[in-house]
């Protein structure tokens, strides 16, 4: 039987490659123009069962299988063929694995494996079934229904397509992996294909499904926007057809002004604190420290006596440089005046400096942030170091080179 079965298959594919341009014409078409074509061909095609008759008047046509397997190979955004019959796929599951145990009790091992290939055929043709019907839902989303023209059609495909991701959504209830992992067993086959690689595929399409739900809602409210634009509009023109000569009138002037010119701006209300709210906490703790404490001391009056102000010369305040910043600023000009560049733990160990060297590089670092933009573009700056062994994300700096540009 598999020697019958491999010189059809053969025949029919050769012919699928021998009158190609024939079956893409009538898969583009609908049908197939019979007088440009040899009688004895399209006979050939008809016993091949590649093209039918459905009618005894009507033309040829493609058959389902043939149309199916093309649109879902040319990923043509036209298909809108979901596959929703899960329930029928998973009784053929089960029967097939019940043969396949029967076989491996009774030691026939030839007829298990043919059943364990039935078997994970049909499990792999699920997978791809499900795969498909979310590609399809997918292709049709990212297009905006674009094979239709018209903001109505695209409302009536888009409620098709809601449709559908529903009943497929109702079909994958009908998956129980828990009925599932008894029949399986302990067979690691069994359980790899009904339990792992359905389980799997299942996830899949419930996340990838739910997706396309939220876009194609999302989608649905873009097109009711746009269909309540285009009524507005037509009515407008309607109205300027049937009255040319109608203008709008000052409705400023009117003692009753319709509704529509009557609405205020919406006022801004006054401002509070929300003291339930987590992200403004820092924001509260600033301002209670900025808070002055005034401290009034009860009992004491004023004696009434006039105070003595002192008009001596104040002291001058003097707002001088700590000796780390003013290290900084000689390692800069240092810098400038060599034109070379220069380590800073280099002219650390040059003058002998007091700092701590963590302290020095900190300062270095602070001294170059900040600098203008316009003074930062004459210094380059490079941080030495290296990255943590074990945390990534983490670079400790040993030593920094500051030179010019």
């Amino acid at each position: 039987m598999s020697q019958v079965l491999l010189q059809a298959g053969t025949k029919l594919l050769n012919a699928l490659g021998r009158h190609s341009d024939l079956i893409m014409k009538a898969y583009i078409n609908g049908s197939v123009k019979e007088r440009d074509h040899s009688s004895k061909v399209l006979e050939q095609l008809v016993q091949l069962g590649v093209l039918w008759r459905p009618e005894a008047q009507s033309e040829l046509r493609l058959k389902s299988a043939v149309r199916t397997l093309l649109e879902g190979s040319l990923q043509d955004e036209r298909n809108r063929t979901i596959n929703a019959n899960v329930g029928a796929s998973l009784a053929s599951l089960k029967t097939l694995t019940e043969h396949y145990k029967e076989a491996l009790h009774y030691n026939k091992f030839n007829e298990a494996a043919a059943h364990m290939s039935d078997l994970t055929e049909h499990v792999y043709q699920l997978s791809e079934t499900l795969s498909n019907s979310v590609r399809v839902m997918f292709s049709r989303i990212n297009n905006e229904f674009g094979y239709v023209s018209s903001v109505d059609a695209k409302i009536r495909e888009n409620e098709l397509a809601q449709q559908q991701v529903t009943d497929l959504l109702a079909q994958l209830e009908c998956f129980r992996f828990d009925e599932l992992s008894e029949i399986a067993g302990s067979n690691r086959e069994l359980r790899h294909l009904l339990v792992v690689s359905l389980q799997q595929r299942f996830s899949k399409a419930a996340q990838e499904l739910s997706v396309v739900q939220a876009r194609l809602l999302d989608l649905l409210g873009r097109f009711r926007e746009f269909q309540g634009r285009t009524r507005l509009l037509k009515g407008f023109l309607l109205h300027m057809e049937q009255q040319p000569d109608f203008a709008p009138g000052n409705y400023a002037n009117l003692t009753n002004v319709p509704v529509l010119f009557n609405n205020s701006a919406a006022t801004i209300s006054h401002a509070s604190a929300d003291v339930n709210n987590v992200e403004h906490e820092s924001d509260y703790q600033n301002m209670v420290a900025t808070l002055t404490h005034i401290h009034k001391k009860r009992g004491t009056q004023d004696d009434g006596k006039p105070a003595d102000i002192d008009v001596t010369e104040q002291a001058t305040l003097s707002l001088e440089k700590e000796p780390l910043q003013k290290a900084v600023e000689a390692y800069f000009c240092d810098v400038i005046d060599s034109g070379q560049a220069k380590t800073a733990l280099d002219y650390y160990e040059e003058l002998d400096l007091e700092f701590d060297p963590e302290v020095w590089l900190y300062q270095v670092i602070g001294g170059y942030q900040a600098l203008d933009d316009e003074e930062k573009q004459f210094f380059a700056l490079e941080p030495h170091g290296m990255n943590d062994k074990i945390y990534t994300g983490n670079f400790y700096i040993s030593d920094i080179t500051l030179g010019l540009r």
